[in-house]
């Protein structure tokens, strides 16, 4: 049982679920929002969650822009993914009094245009990251 254990944790990043994933990145923000508390800019959430998840050995990209094609003309940049994990798991990063509907949507939104399944929308200003936390799934599925 224990082999089994140490093979599970020497396991590549890119080899991980969605799943395991996503819990990693849930903890990793805990410890953040414990160790700085809600009350800061999300830049400086984001800057410090991306550093944890790097130092973890995760491929992390920050302000990743995404272009977007709309009747017939191209943006380059149409909006900008906070953090993405492992090329495929998308991080909102919020530092508001409550998380609204629009706030969800947004990030549905960036899951459909990048084509990905599952993000998470993450609020830093909540007396408990717990209560912070938002996992979104949609509908695609990449073949």
């Amino acid at each position: 049982m224990f082999l089994a254990e140490s093979a599970k944790e020497a396991e590549p990043a890119a080899m991980k679920s969605i799943d395991e994933l996503s819990g990693m990145v849930v903890d990793m923000a805990i410890g953040v929002h414990r160790d700085l508390g809600p009350g800061l800019l999300e830049s400086v959430y984001e800057v410090v969650l991306a550093g944890r998840l790097e130092d973890a050995g995760l491929k992390v990209a920050r302000q990743v822009p995404v272009p977007l094609s709309v009747d017939g003309r191209h943006f380059e940049i149409a909006f900008r993914i906070d953090i993405l994990v492992e090329d495929r798991l998308i991080l909102e990063i919020k530092a508001v009094e409550q998380l609204s509907k629009a706030h969800a949507r947004q990030l549905l939104t960036y899951l459909r245009l990048f084509q990905q399944p599952v993000g998470l929308l993450l609020n830093f200003s909540e007396a408990t990251m717990k209560e912070g936390i938002r996992r979104m799934v949609n509908d695609y599925r990449p073949e």
